[in-house]
């Protein structure tokens, strides 16, 4: 009975949302296959696979290749098509180029006038960034077949005033795992009892990328390949509107804009006033059909890096959608209520709100694209934010400032060099997070200047603390660049314009063309190229070296951790070493040096036992069931894609048949199911395995399990108590109103915030941090410091620096441990309190990482 009646709730649902555009299609657009004729099934029968999708949309295009335009933009990692399809009259697909490039003119990110005085809204709807959230990739097809096969005067008045950019799915990879998967386990009929096997996605889930990543959280990083197709793309249209379509649990209703506080400080009056549209509309479509839904919650407008806060800091109009369902609804699914929510249903609300938000800028087009204007016309003549000008001083790395560079250049944001010595009256160290007087800026250094069309998004990328009106938000908040990069840099109030070269003096920081054959080579340990660059020559079986200590050679000064290539140990690799060695630096982009002698003269010499030898470390990583995919997969793409080392994936319930002589580290990502994973047999044998030379990396709360344990000598502090009295005042606070129970659990949150390390450099755990770490802290953790063994970064009474902290939180975090070293036997464990790894983007604690992964307890 139960599916019978699911079968009818489809055909109603279905007949709600399509009776307009069904009953009122123009002659011409018999042409147009429905999707059902396309697919042989009904859309909300099936989920189809992301080949099948782009074929419909293909079919369509033949059939009217005046009114659509396919633009296929990139691969996945996996080999899958990358496909927008815009979608307009046809006087506008004539004209597209034209109207894209005019945009761009507009807003001075392409050279020229605009060619014509009038100028379309280009409106961008993304689905399915969530590969399991699988509803939106349906109901794209849904979506362009009501716009282009329906003469009703909405679809009409869309095509008619607007640009449609349709991107049917930004993770094609997860959303084929997840397709895959449930159309296995389906049978003749869905079954909606929650407890069936279709509704129980098995780990990874098709959430997220190949490499276990969020995409809708990497928009401004950009460290996905997926997402840095999409983004070269966006940065070529910079469309006025862009929808974000998602799903969420299973009893959710819907949710549309407005979106909840804490808005960011610097949207707009208009695009504050805009969400608030985009809710009148969707509320029409969805009060007629008697939905529920709601607005204000939850989803707020903050971190920077989303589908609807990106773009709305590109001056778009950016919101998300959001529909009850997700991975487990399945096609039907038995809600708590007793009402079952079935695929059809939830593609009918993401086509509803879809077709109401192109509505609303359908009506008032010339408005959009003047506000769009203006923000950019502010943008470059008078730019928000106290700061006028960015200096990031060249004395740092090389590596860390390719990095920032390649960061701002996929964001467009422009930058050049001082191009001369010059002083500045005042300016904000972000280092010392005070205002220093008569600043220094080099003519090598790089100048951002706020005067620029992406200056909003560079003051808030930049920005020391984001101001929050409401604690209470949905993601990290903070992350700021200088702390990421690890970069010292200046804030200051002063405009200076930059030059657009780099002064000839400095084009090049690396020295590889010296002798032809010199004694060694030296790679100072500062960023990411060095510890590719090791990796490199591990795999290469060359032999490598590092220093304990600092020293001098050759009148130059080299830090801790500097890596050293010696002929001596790598003699059969006769003349080809110099090759090998030159091409990994060229390839890694490694700051490297020739020497011609090994006596220092200061320090240790090369053949000192203060000089140790590194091995090439055979590494895995646990992974499965309790672990959030991400947290496994940072570790995953930084060997396999940033160091291009294998790494093996171990299976937390293998880790009873791992060989452990075939292993000399294993990483211990956040998991929750440690509990069933690391039992006592699997502890005793990680213990041997650590006293007989192996090295245990535990992450964040992989190092709260181990905590206690037997053998493992970190210990959370004691809580010493507090009066047990209570005067009157104490009873008092204690009575709390059960609506504010959401903002009182605050007082004990952190979520994301930036705090400074105290680090001891000496230690191979901190080599290459001399210029200070700043960590990423997502949980208030409270280690006690290492009685026996090495408090390698710790925070004191005072270290926090931006982002939100409750108190309670803020009081656990003094005087607490972040990274430690016990030594175990011959081997180490490795405590990280925080992730290094965070999302990819966190560049500073990329070297932390490979300091613990190659430097410690060689």
């Amino acid at each position: 009975m139960k599916h019978f009646l699911l079968l009818a709730g489809l055909t109603v649902a279905s007949l709600t949302i399509q009776s307009e555009s069904a009953s009122a299609q123009s002659p011409s657009s018999a042409s147009v296959d429905a999707p059902a004729k396309f697919l042989g099934y009904q859309i909300g029968e099936h989920f189809t696979p992301h080949y099948r999708v782009l074929a419909y949309a293909e079919q369509v295009a033949r059939q009217l290749p005046k009114r659509i335009k396919l633009i296929p933009y990139g691969t996945t990692y996996e080999g899958r098509q990358l496909m927008v399809v815009a979608i307009g009259s046809e006087e506008n697909i004539n004209r597209l180029e034209e109207i894209r490039t005019n945009n761009l003119k507009r807003i001075g990110l392409m050279d020229g006038n605009p060619t014509a005085a009038t100028q379309p809204p280009i409106a961008w709807l993304s689905y399915n960034v969530h590969g399991n959230e699988a509803v939106s990739s349906e109901t794209f097809m849904d979506v362009l077949y009501r716009l282009l096969s329906s003469s009703d005067a909405v679809s009409q008045k869309i095509i008619n005033t607007t640009v449609v950019i349709l991107d049917p799915g930004l993770n094609p990879d997860g959303h084929d795992r997840y397709v895959n998967w449930y159309n296995q386990m389906l049978g003749r009929t869905p079954d909606p009892t929650p407890s069936a096997r279709e509704h129980s996605e098995p780990w990874p889930g098709g959430r997220y990328t190949h490499y276990l990543f969020d995409p809708n959280r990497d928009w401004a990083w950009q460290t996905q390949e997926i997402t840095q197709q999409r983004m070269a793309l966006y940065q070529q249209w910079m469309p006025h509107l862009h929808g974000d379509f998602h799903e969420m649990g299973v009893e959710s209703p819907y949710y549309f804009a407005p979106s909840a506080k804490p808005y960011h400080e610097d949207i707009t009056p208009f695009q504050r006033k805009f969400q608030q549209t985009i809710g009148d509309y969707c509320s029409r479509y969805f009060d007629k059909n008697g939905w529920l839904y709601y607005t204000r919650e939850r989803f707020d407008l903050f971190y920077p890096s989303y589908g609807d806060t990106y773009p709305t800091y590109n001056g778009a109009i950016g919101m998300t959608f959001e529909q009850g369902g997700s991975g487990r609804a399945g096609l039907a699914i038995e809600k708590a209520d007793g009402d079952t929510l079935t695929l059809r249903q939830r593609i009918d609300h993401h086509v509803a709100s879809s077709i109401a938000t192109l509505e609303s800028v359908a009506d008032r087009p010339a408005e959009i694209v003047k506000e769009f204007g203006q923000f950019f016309d502010k943008s470059r003549n008078t730019p928000i934010g106290a700061y006028k000008s960015y200096v990031i001083k060249s004395n740092g790395d090389a590596g860390r400032l390719k990095a920032l560079q390649q960061l701002l250049e996929r964001n467009k944001i422009s930058y050049g060099y001082s191009g001369k010595a010059q002083t500045v009256a005042t300016g904000f160290n972000y280092t010392t997070q005070k205002n220093d007087k008569n600043v220094s800026v080099a003519a090598d250094d790089i100048v951002i200047s706020a005067y620029q069309p992406k200056s909003t998004l560079l003051k808030i990328l930049f920005e020391q603390n984001s101001a929050l009106e409401d604690s209470a938000t949905y993601d990290i908040t903070a992350w700021s660049l200088p702390y990421a990069f690890g970069l010292q840099t200046y804030g200051l109030a002063a405009r200076i314009n930059p030059g657009s070269t780099q002064p000839a003096a400095v084009t090049s920081s690396t020295s590889t063309t010296a002798t032809s054959r010199p004694y060694a080579y030296l790679v100072r340990w500062q960023s990411l190229p060095a510890v590719q660059m090791l990796a490199g020559l591990l795999k290469q079986k060359i032999r490598v070296r590092a220093a304990e200590k600092p020293f001098d050679v050759e009148n130059k000064t080299f830090p801790s951790g500097t890596l050293i290539v010696t002929r001596a140990g790598n003699e059969r690799f006769g003349e080809r070493l110099d090759a090998l060695v030159r091409a990994e630096a060229t390839k890694t982009g490694a700051d490297l040096t020739p020497v011609q002698t090994g006596f220092v003269s200061k320090g240790s010499d090369f053949g000192s036992d203060f000089v140790t030898g590194l091995k090439a470390p055979r590494v895995g990583v646990v992974i499965g069931e309790g672990t959030p995919p991400p947290s496994a997969g940072e570790v995953w793409h930084f060997f396999d894609q940033e160091l291009n080392y294998p790494i093996a994936l171990i299976d937390g319930n293998t880790l009873g048949n791992v060989q452990w002589n075939k292993l000399d580290v294993l990483i211990l990502p956040t998991n929750y199911n440690y509990g069933r994973y690391l039992t006592e047999k699997n502890l005793s044998s990680i213990r041997e395995w650590v006293r007989a030379g192996g090295k245990l990396i535990a992450l964040e709360r992989a190092a709260s399990f181990l905590a206690g344990k037997d053998g493992f000598n970190l210990k959370e502090k004691e809580d010493k108590g507090k009066d047990k009295s209570k005067d009157k005042s104490s009873m008092l606070d204690s009575l709390k109103l059960y609506i504010d129970r959401e903002r009182t659990a605050i007082a004990d949150d952190i979520p994301g915030s930036i705090y400074r390390v105290d680090v001891d450099t000496s230690h191979p755990l901190g080599f290459g941090l001399s210029g200070g770490y700043y960590s990423l802290v997502q949980n208030a953790y409270n280690f006690d410091f290492l009685k026996d063994g090495w408090n390698v970064g710790y925070f004191k009474t005072n270290n926090y620096v931006a982002g939100f902290s409750g108190k309670n939180a803020k009081e656990k975090l003094k005087n607490t441990l972040v990274m430690g070293v016990q030594e175990l036997g011959r081997g180490s464990v490795v405590y990280l309190a925080d992730d290094p790894l965070f999302r990819g983007f966190w560049y500073n604690g990329k070297l932390l990482f490979g300091n613990a992964v190659f430097m410690v307890g060689n």
